[in-house]
């Protein structure tokens, strides 16, 4: 059913009126109960969960740590935090970022590891990469390039009359960016993009009386699904390339080292094609049933495009400065992708490259260029202030940080090879089809709660000899393992894309969840029945 935007109606009393675009573009992330606009059973609801989680989660931990066991000590302990960690995060009695920073000190006060060891982690390139793309966002929201870009994307011939269009089309253009640029990189970079969109949605919504005027624009189905839409899109569209997500490289080397066959760039894409093309669609069809936008049909917004152009007028030295900055950064992630598709991916200039681009350092190059390029030069006056920059989303990178601490402890204590030998055993795991299920269910688990890149580092390692002990064929199991471990949708700290667009404030955590889950179990699926009918007609690895 679609639903028209009516004309403004009169009213007796004017109520306060949200700023949509302060709300939407402020930078505002992980919010406290009293930040938020709820209704009475909202409200109920989320006081309730907060309390919950307050008992909860160190109840939890107490009781299974003090549970005997014939775990290792250590391992029992981290399982102990971890599950204490999650509970914090899916309920939010604190903010999500310090709900890890807990179980990060938790680890090191019980014993679990050094202090040295667990921090260590926080020092990877997603991290630097994260802090370069947020910088660049900023320099994008201060200089009105999101919406600029919004404009242009609302301006495509049909899409702005559609909110569902507008999902759609987000949702392809993240697709077939990430199968060839960092999934964290291609959210990053379009997110404000989004956000600049969905302040236009909002604005129009409040203006023509579809909401109140009061209303919380934070809190709009039609937010989240177009910010999920991002985050699972380049998930999606990373499984497409070898290079397309850090997973895939790590299963496509273990996997030729095990089987000595090699996967030719050409072999993955064509294998991977049809299930990008079917999570895509499922994709699509989850997220507007669980997430079904407020409004389908949007008049009246050519006009305002037109008017909103028109106020812009032509680009400032700010805007074209920023542009040049992130052009730079795009150009040097892409460049590695384009010398393993001229030369392939064991090529000198391709390892060159791949070496010395990475992706964090090219961020904070990138960032580093919007200090450098003058707006005003007899003022000495740059692009982007050091306040400016300090106002990214720190939260977030905190709590992906932390996300990449507990991935790392589960390998270096073996907890994980312990959940995956034990889980095999008592499942009675026997032939091929279950392994191959076994394979992308405990991927999935696992990157549900550290990132996609440790899950495929824990669980191919774990499926390759499994498979070789019952003398089944580990190319499968190993491969459907590799695509399973760029899932995990349901928390933000299960992938980088989920934490930046859970950073925007427009996915509520338990809508998150919600969303993620289904989308979880139907991937599932699609990994299982897919992936052997294409490694058969592809030949892959043959």
């Amino acid at each position: 059913m679609s639903h028209n935007l009516p004309l403004p109606t009169q009213t007796t009393a004017s109520p306060r009126r949200t700023n949509v675009t302060a709300a939407l573009l402020g930078g505002k992330t992980f919010r406290s109960l009293s930040e938020q606009t709820l209704s009475p059973r909202e409200e109920k609801f989320e006081r309730g969960r907060q309390t919950l989680g307050f008992f909860l989660a160190p109840a939890v931990a107490i009781i299974f740590a003090l549970l005997p066991t014939a775990m290792d000590p250590k391992q029992q302990l981290l399982a102990a935090i971890l599950l204490g960690v999650i509970i914090l995060w899916i309920c939010e009695p604190v903010p999500i970022p310090v709900g890890g920073l807990i179980g990060v000190a938790a680890t090191v006060i019980l014993g679990v590891a050094p202090a040295s060891d667990v921090l260590r982690p926080f020092g990877s390139t997603t991290i630097f990469t994260f802090i370069g793309a947020f910088i660049l966002a900023q320099a994008m929201l201060k200089h009105g390039i999101a919406q600029r870009l919004a404009f242009a994307v609302l301006s495509i011939p049909g899409v702005a009359k559609s909110t569902y269009r507008i999902i759609i089309a987000f949702g392809v253009i993240t697709c077939i960016l990430s199968a060839f640029v960092s999934n964290t990189a291609t959210v990053a970079m379009l997110m404000p993009t989004a956000l600049g969109i969905l302040a236009v949605i909002a604005q129009l919504m409040q203006d023509r009386g579809v909401v109140k005027a009061d209303f919380d624009p934070l809190r709009l189905r039609v937010g989240a699904a177009l910010m999920l839409m991002l985050a699972y899109g380049a998930s999606v569209g990373g499984l497409l390339t070898p290079v397309g997500a850090p997973p895939n490289l790590i299963g496509r080397g273990l996997i030729e080292e095990a089987t000595g066959e090699r996967i030719s760039f050409a072999q993955w894409t064509a294998t991977a094609a049809p299930l990008c093309l079917a999570m895509f669609v499922v994709l699509a069809l989850v997220m507007f049933l669980i997430n079904k936008p407020e409004i389908r049909h949007i008049e009246g917004v050519d006009e305002f495009i037109r008017e909103q152009k028109a106020a812009h007028g032509k680009m400032k030295r700010a805007e074209i400065n920023t542009l040049i900055a992130f052009g730079f950064t795009v150009t040097l992630w892409l460049l590695p992708a384009f010398a393993s598709l001229i030369f392939g991916a064991d090529s000198e200039p391709y390892i060159f490259l791949d070496d010395r681009l990475d992706e964090g350092i090219v961020a904070v190059l990138g960032a580093s260029l919007l200090f450098i390029l003058p707006t005003n030069w007899k003022k000495r006056q740059a692009t982007l202030t050091w306040s400016d920059a300090a106002k990214i989303d720190w939260g977030t990178i905190i709590l992906f940080g932390t996300g990449i601490i507990f991935g790392s402890l589960l390998a270096a204590t073996g907890l994980a090879e312990t959940i995956g030998t034990s889980a095999s055993e008592s499942l009675g795991i026997t032939n091929i089809v279950t392994i191959t299920a076994f394979a992308v269910i405990l991927a999935i688990l696992i990157s549900e709660t550290t990132s996609n890149t440790a899950s495929a580092a824990v669980v191919v390692p774990i499926v390759i000899p499994l498979c070789m002990a019952m003398d089944v064929d580990p190319f499968i199991p190993a491969l459907a393992a590799t695509f399973a471990a760029s899932f995990g949708f349901m928390l933000p700290v299960s992938t980088p894309q989920n934490a930046i667009v859970y950073g925007s404030g427009t996915v509520p955590i338990t809508r998150m969840i919600r969303t993620g889950v289904v989308f979880d179990i139907l991937g599932a699926i699609l990994i299982i029945s897919i992936v052997p009918i294409m490694v058969a007609i592809t030949g892959i690895g043959g």
